[in-house]
């Protein structure tokens, strides 16, 4: 096969080097450079040769190994609904400290935040020397019972892990989150599971409800305590009902408010009254429009399923002008991919990509 040739004074032009463009030039090619003697000519001119018999491909994929990207966005998702965060990472060039950043006040920026717990812990593990400028956009709110925070921190540890080249396997991250968090390890299963021990004990199971029923969430602008729910919880009063039978009771016959039990609803409802009297009317006004109503983790957001509006008293009583709502269904992910955002859902945001590399 005939090789191409170019001619050029001064410049050599090569391809583009990012990891897509190359493949648009010749799939086998190889740069080679020769001096063409020219009697009348003051400078000297360089011929490319792109030969198409060649790989070039070789040292575009090698770069690639050395650096696959510099930046990484990822979606966080909160209870593993489609109500989620977005984070975006990038290679920091110190090798000393982590940059955190965000879009609202009162969220702390340094080892206290679980997103720089996680990143310490990812490199005391793996002896990793990366270190990382972080934007959390967030969008779930805090002191919701939502597990906001622990998503981050999930992923933030899938994040460290695909800067490093994938060293640590899903299960190790799974088990090392739990030294930063009981919750953090429910985010390594593929969306739906049956937890144990503090949390940490995480099983997989079968999503026991359609990923689509819709459902809406009310936070309240007042949160609730996690420390101040615990401290008020009392074990004897706790439900004596095996969690398992209501499990395979939500698979068999859907979700219904008999099934939806959460031993920290009355000490939270305790810490925060008027969080009793919102749930009450959700129930009352909504007029069997969701199939159950109930408190998420330790509150202070109620969630009903089965309908993606919320009643209308929320919009018309100004007692809740300052409420979070947002529309939600459940999600899940495949083997070795992350959580990925459904644009359909939203928190009276405009929604971002799940996950971009660069």
């Amino acid at each position: 096969m005939a090789s191409s040739h170019l001619l050029c004074n001064h410049n050599l032009f090569f391809p583009p080097s990012s990891k897509n463009s190359h493949s648009s030039i010749t799939p086998q090619a190889k740069l080679q450079f020769r001096r063409t003697p020219f009697v009348k000519a003051s400078k000297k001119q360089l011929e490319i040769v792109y030969d198409p018999d060649e790989r070039l491909n070789k040292l575009a994929d090698e770069v690639d190994k050395e650096a696959p990207f510099s930046r990484l966005t990822l979606f966080s998702p909160c209870k593993t609904v489609s109500l989620g965060d977005i984070i975006k990472f990038s290679l920091s060039p110190s090798k000393t400290k982590d940059r955190l950043s965000t879009n609202v006040s009162g969220v702390p920026l340094d080892d206290r935040n679980l997103i720089i717990k996680a990143l310490n812990l990812y490199r005391k593990k793996t002896g990793s020397d990366n270190f990382f400028w972080v934007h959390l956009n967030k969008k779930v709110p805090t002191g919701a019972g939502l597990g906001g925070g622990s998503s981050n921190a999930a992923t933030a540890l899938w994040a460290a892990n695909q800067f490093n080249g994938c060293v640590a396997t899903e299960k190790e991250l799974q088990e090392w989150s739990s030294e930063i968090g009981s919750d953090i390890p429910f985010f390594f299963s593929h969306g739906a599971a049956y937890c144990t021990g503090r949390g940490e004990v995480v099983q997989d199971i079968s999503p026991p409800l359609p990923l689509d029923i819709p459902m809406v969430l009310i936070k309240p602008k007042e949160a609730c305590s996690t420390a101040e729910v615990y401290k008020r919880l009392r074990l004897d009063q706790t439900s004596k009902v095996d969690p398992l039978t209501l499990l395979e009771k939500i698979s068999r016959n859907g979700i219904s408010q008999d099934v939806c039990i959460n031993d920290l609803e009355p000490p939270a409802l305790e810490v925060l009254p008027s969080l009793k009297r919102l749930k009450q009317r959700v129930i009352a006004a909504g007029r069997g429009q969701y199939d159950a109503v109930f408190m998420s983790g330790s509150g202070s957001t109620i969630v009903g399923i089965g309908s993606p509006d919320p009643p209308q008293f929320v919009y018309d009583d100004n007692d809740y002008c300052d409420v979070f709502l947002s529309e939600a269904n459940f999600i899940n992910r495949e083997e070795n991919e992350w959580y990925k955002e459904h644009i359909s859902a939203s928190a009276c945001q405009p929604s971002e990509a799940s996950q971009t590399l660069e």
